[in-house]
């Protein structure tokens, strides 16, 4: 219990600087004089009394926290925190249920971008902008903004950052001090964005569009304030502006802090899993449009690599903006695209799904088992960028496969116990633990996931959440180890 306390103890503070974020929608929704004012401050009070009676409760309970301890403390802050964020939403609308309101929220948190709502156009200026702040504070990881901090609280940072950061960041020190690689990844994420939001507003989106769709681009999350998403603006130009970012915000964000610290390009050049997902997401984006003109989705090549591109990138990418309904293409081009989501965008970008090294590692180690069977003793490294892969990576790697597989395949089969249908089932599992978005059928790009359930909506929350915690931070808590002194 002692270790509860502790990370009882680092949540509180976690749910009280959460709580001031409340300040900048109730901030946008004076500026605009709308309806939602008094929402936020309920929502604001009512946070910032849980976290101090938490706090109060465990303020004698202060230590350093270990690696064990920083697991728990991640699962429970992308847990705990889509209930205080569905506050507002509650307060606003208040026939929405906590079941929808959370997994509203949990949606924004982990960037995944399904939604429950419809009517978005109507919806105040404020409530938008909240729901885009949460995958933008979610698409680096709040832990990994509040581990900048947490020194000056006197608790160590770096195991909060080990359970929160995917892939070869978990070993890669950017800057001798934790602190400052977690400041260092948030200005270059703050500084893409801004980049992001101007050149949006450039081709022609309001201010408070563009800063909307900024944020929920660089953080892959896909949050519209419209219905139709970018079928709302229905310009060519906006789409290639949003496909520049998704594919800038899906490489692995050490790579930019590295290109910003030694001002040269040249770490993009020695990034092999950033040149992979390019080429894949590119190549695909051509032979869509190849397949969807040859079966007359689309009148000419140019008009079908439009909607190709922009679709096939934002799944890909696991963004789920959509500028058409591709749910009524023929059906590869629209399980091509959930495919991709499963493994396209980088480590260490704030993309979800299983990330392209890992699907790399995985092409590689079967290279080496068929070299095997026909030269048993031959002695066959794993080789990426020339670095050889260590066994225990690969073996991590395989083993992270299997948890996943199995995930898919349990949330998938108790989706189709509840009475969805197949496709719709493994559609809505994929998009929610790869945080993409939409899904097909039922909970396609042109409906929401309100139909579904309180059960499958708790299903997949879970989902969402293990996937964005790449399922071994999750998973791990449940383990008699874990709880071993």
């Amino acid at each position: 219990m002692q270790r509860v306390a502790v990370v009882l103890n680092v949540l509180s503070l976690v749910i009280m600087v959460f709580g001031t974020v409340m300040l900048l929608p109730l901030g946008v929704a004076l500026w605009y004089g709308d309806a939602a004012v008094g929402a936020y401050d309920k929502a604001l009070a009512i946070t910032l009394l849980c976290g101090g009676a938490i706090w109060a409760a465990t303020r004698r309970s202060r230590r350093d926290l270990q690696t064990r301890d920083g697991f728990l403390l991640v699962t429970l802050v992308w847990a705990v925190l889509p209930a205080f964020a569905a506050l507002p939403l509650m307060f606003y609308m208040p026939q929405l249920s906590f079941t929808d309101a959370y997994f509203e929220c949990m949606a924004g948190l982990t960037t995944t971008g399904s939604t429950v709502l419809s009517d978005l156009d109507k919806l105040p200026p404020s409530i938008n902008f909240w729901r885009a702040l949460l995958q933008w504070l979610g698409g680096m990881g709040i832990i990994v903004l509040v581990v900048a901090i947490l020194p000056l609280l006197g608790v160590g940072g770096r195991q909060i950052f080990k359970a929160e950061t995917p892939g070869p960041m978990k070993d890669t020190k950017l800057t001798p001090r934790i602190t400052e690689t977690a400041k260092g990844l948030w200005l270059v994420y703050a500084g893409i964005t801004l980049a992001c939001i101007l050149s949006y507003w450039a081709a022609g989106m309001s201010l408070f569009d563009a800063v909307v769709h900024g944020f929920t681009t660089m953080s892959l999350g896909g949050f519209s304030s419209y219905d139709a998403s970018y079928g709302h603006f229905n310009s060519p130009l906006i789409e290639a502006v949003s496909i520049i970012f998704m594919l800038v915000a899906g490489v692995n964000f050490a790579t930019h802090f590295l290109v910003w610290r030694q001002r040269s390009p040249a770490p993009y050049k020695y990034d092999a899993e950033a040149r992979v997902f390019i080429l894949i997401t590119l190549a695909s984006c051509v032979m869509l449009a190849v397949y969807l003109q040859a079966n007359g989705v689309y009148p000419d090549f140019f008009t079908a690599l439009r909607y190709a591109g922009f679709n096939t990138v934002s799944i890909a990418t696991t963004t789920g903006y959509a500028n058409t309904d591709f749910n009524q293409w023929p059906i590869f081009a629209p399980l091509w695209m959930l495919f991709l989501c499963c493994f396209a965008s980088c480590s260490g970008s704030t993309g979800g799904g299983i990330k392209m090294i890992r699907g790399q590692l995985l092409f590689l180690q079967g290279l080496r088992e068929m070299v095997k069977l026909i030269h048993p003793q031959a002695q066959v490294p794993v080789k990426i960028s020339g670095q050889v892969i260590p066994n225990r990576i690969v073996f991590a790697v395989l083993a992270f496969m299997s948890l996943y597989g199995a995930s898919v395949t349990m949330m998938t089969f108790l989706l189709l116990a509840s009475g969805l249908d197949f496709v719709t089932a493994l559609s809505a599992v994929i998009a929610c633990i790869n945080n993409t978005g939409p899904g097909l059928n039922q909970v396609g790009p042109a409906t929401t996931y309100a139909v579904l359930s309180d059960f499958q909506t708790w299903v997949l929350s879970a989902a969402m959440l293990a996937g964005r915690l790449e399922l071994f931070t999750v998973f791990v808590i449940f383990t008699p180890a874990f709880w071993r002194k």
